[in-house]
């Protein structure tokens, strides 16, 4: 029988730190491997810090990002290695996407871009991103992985068109802020796409704060039935497992 163990790196991650977010995150990638985990999900854009804005235009912002992303192929390769599925701006000549790409066996193997983006309240993404068009599903470990960055669970068509090209599970990469009830609202709108699509929901948010940005954490597990079986602490940094057959 197939067997996925994955970790969660819900991490403090400090805005335009490129190198020492890297290192931070291959650090627990490497704790991961110790602990037996096949694959570490970051959170959103977890290279760059949440939110980089206007940071991203910057040409050495742009070199420092490739660097960081060799860096992150050639850990997924070393020592046996752990697949690494990394949230990071991607460019693509004069576009910019937020994207999410999955490292392993020394390189990548699938590259998500974010289709759903946030323009409302503290959320100016489509000022800095140009949003993606397609599904993403890796297959990995006897597994169909479907791909979602943070607002694309917020809508029901990502996850309809993962399912749609076979996902059996759903890895959501995020850079959520905090406010009163949002844990209550998240996992509402996760239970709804579990209950549509009839997959787990695999959560990963971000911890710590950006000006008057607070995110809170709290990344969590829920079953294909709805229910939160497994959640991470708030307001602090967390290293959790989870076992699928």
């Amino acid at each position: 029988m197939d067997t996925l163990r994955l970790a969660l790196a819900q991490s403090d991650l400090l805005v335009g730190d490129i190198a020492g977010n890297t290192t931070r995150l291959l650090a627990v990638a490497a704790e991961a491997r110790a602990a037996g985990a096949h694959l570490l999900l970051t959170p959103e854009l977890a290279v760059a810090g949440y939110p980089p804005e206007d940071l991203l235009f910057h040409r050495g912002f742009r070199r420092q990002v490739d660097a960081a992303l060799a860096r992150f192929a050639a850990a997924s390769g070393e020592g046996g290695g752990i697949a690494l599925l990394v949230g990071h701006p991607e460019y693509a000549g004069e576009r910019i996407f937020n994207s999410a790409t999955l490292y392993s066996g020394g390189r990548e193997q699938v590259r998500h871009r974010k289709a759903c983006l946030p323009n409302y309240r503290v959320f100016d993404e489509k000022r800095w991103f140009t949003p993606g068009t397609q599904p993403t599903v890796a297959e990995f470990q006897g597994f169909r992985l479907g791909v979602l960055v943070c607002e694309d669970l917020w809508e029901p068509e990502p996850s309809q068109l993962a399912k749609s090209q076979g996902a059996e599970l759903l890895l959501v990469l995020n850079a959520s802020p905090y406010e009163m009830h949002k844990q209550r609202a998240r996992e509402d709108i996760a239970r709804r796409r579990a209950l549509d699509v009839g997959l787990p929901v695999v959560y990963c948010n971000l911890v710590g704060g950006q000006d008057e940005l607070v995110f809170d954490g709290q990344s969590f597990v829920m079953d294909a039935a709805g229910q939160v079986t497994q959640r991470a602490p708030a307001f602090a940094e967390s290293f959790a497992m989870v076992e699928f057959r």
